[in-house]
């Protein structure tokens, strides 16, 4: 047996349609030294086609994660043997927001997020402000970020299919571009 990563991101483009979103780009980078690779996948909600909200899916893969289950599925005695269940990895949500005129409360933003995401896709809020020259206000840019954890195990046999997260995200997406608008614009 082996865990098929590629397969895994092409399921999880296929099944990031069903659950209401375009899929735009995919890329995949390796860095040399330590084998570490992240797959990434440029994704928003069908109903904002050209709008401004994005989201960018990044399965960070672990190469010790997956050669620790590889090492695991070699000291078994049979193909039909399912290892333990501990061999995780992190599949991140980064939700690209632009610089806003009118920025919401982040602790209100943090609250509602929390609502729609729970403990399946937990979402960290935070803003930077950025200032052009001293004299021009600030420029706000949201920050936010989901995150879930991808079993190997599930995805060894054929289970993985992260409805749950799906469904939040797109949640999330929505919400975010149900508000995004109004958050664009100047304060009257």
């Amino acid at each position: 047996m082996n865990v098929d990563i590629a397969g895994f991101i092409t399921d999880l483009k296929e099944h990031a349609t069903e659950h209401g979103f375009h899929v735009h780009d995919e890329r995949h980078f390796v860095e040399t030294y330590s084998l570490r690779q992240s797959w990434e996948v440029d994704v928003h909600p069908e109903a904002g086609c050209g709008g401004p909200i994005d989201l960018h899916l990044a399965l960070d893969v672990d190469p010790k994660v997956v050669l620790s289950l590889r090492d695991r599925l070699d000291e078994m005695d049979s193909d039909f043997e399912e290892p333990e269940d501990e061999y995780h990895l992190d599949l991140y949500f980064n939700w690209a927001v632009p610089p806003l005129l009118n920025p919401p409360d982040l602790l209100i933003l943090a609250t509602d997020l929390a609502g729609i995401g729970g403990t399946t896709l937990s979402t960290e809020v935070s803003a930077i402000d950025t200032y052009a020259a001293v004299t021009d206000a600030p420029e706000r840019r949201l920050m936010l970020q989901g995150k879930s954890s991808v079993s190997l195990v599930d995805v060894l046999m054929g289970r993985e299919q992260l409805c749950d997260v799906l469904d939040q995200s797109h949640e999330t997406s929505e919400y975010l571009l149900d508000r995004v608008g109004g958050w664009m614009e100047l304060p009257t």
